[in-house]
């Protein structure tokens, strides 16, 4: 695989969201001006796994097949094996570098952690099965999805909008993890955020906008201020600028950030290797 130095990769966006209906080209076209190279598109449901591995075809980018666990309580229970089928037939697409997004949510309130903890053990055995990386979802949960791991071994991954412990970025690596780093990086209240975005082994962090959502500081739109103007919309072409901060917090060049963290996501999803080449 070929990164000039100003390439970005684009580790987690969800491309597909309804949010980007009505100007999905020029969303692209932006992301391409601005040096964004590559984008991985999890899925989060059965229903849009044929979106995301449409729309990575026709964009040039790459996609990830796998159930979220925010959606497993209004998921089917053949769904595991409607995702095990779809990982045989597609196994061969290079463009299918992960399963993903999976794991655990402790933070929203009513989920059934059972049923989660169910559909993430499975995928886990999926992705081991077919011999592919996880994007996990970690949201208040890290020890958790680290117990799992230890059980169930895969080939790492990426640790997706990671805001846990040292020790617990720690084990990820241990395991072959890179960590994901997006707009929270940017606020500057986001103390933990940025000790380990700073403190990371060279080798760990990756970039990602998780576009539509998660929106950088410079787009954020306060709670009391809403009624007067919607939410922002996080898109692919804020990467650059959300690895301007993560250069400036490491004492980078901004280059050899792009170059480090997209080096970065290809070793913790080696199939990128072949559709950036």
């Amino acid at each position: 695989m070929t990164i000039t130095p100003m390439q970005w990769i684009d580790s987690h966006c969800h491309l597909d969201a309804a949010e980007f209906d009505t100007d999905r080209d020029a969303v692209l076209a932006r992301a391409r001006s601005a040096g964004v190279s590559m984008q991985v598109l999890p899925a989060v449901a059965v229903a849009n796994f044929d979106v995301v591995r449409r729309l990575a075809h026709e964009a040039g980018l790459a996609y990830a097949l796998g159930i979220h666990p925010l959606y497993v309580d209004r998921a089917d229970d053949g769904d595991l094996e409607r995702l095990a089928g779809a990982l045989r037939m597609h196994r061969e697409d290079p463009r299918l570098v992960a399963v993903g997004e999976i794991g655990l949510d402790h933070f929203v309130p009513g989920l059934d952690r059972v049923r989660q903890a169910h559909f993430y053990a499975e995928q886990l055995k999926l992705a081991r099965h077919f011999e592919l990386p996880v994007i996990l979802h970690v949201r208040r949960s890290a020890d958790g999805l680290l117990k799992q791991l230890r059980r169930i071994e895969v080939p790492g991954g990426i640790a997706h909008a990671f805001n846990g412990s040292d020790s617990q970025a720690r084990q990820f690596a241990e395991r072959g993890f890179k960590l994901g780093f997006g707009g929270a990086l940017t606020f500057e209240r986001a103390l933990r955020i940025r000790h380990l975005a700073t403190s990371l082994a060279d080798d760990v962090p990756v970039l990602e906008t998780d576009a539509p959502d998660i929106p950088p500081q410079w787009l954020y739109v306060k709670a009391g201020e809403r009624d007067r103007q919607p939410p922002a919309r996080n898109e692919p072409a804020e990467l650059p600028r959300i690895g301007e901060v993560l250069a400036r917090l490491r004492g980078w060049t901004l280059g050899h950030a792009a170059e480090r963290t997209c080096a970065n996501v290809a070793a913790a999803l080696p199939r990128l290797r072949a559709v950036m080449a």
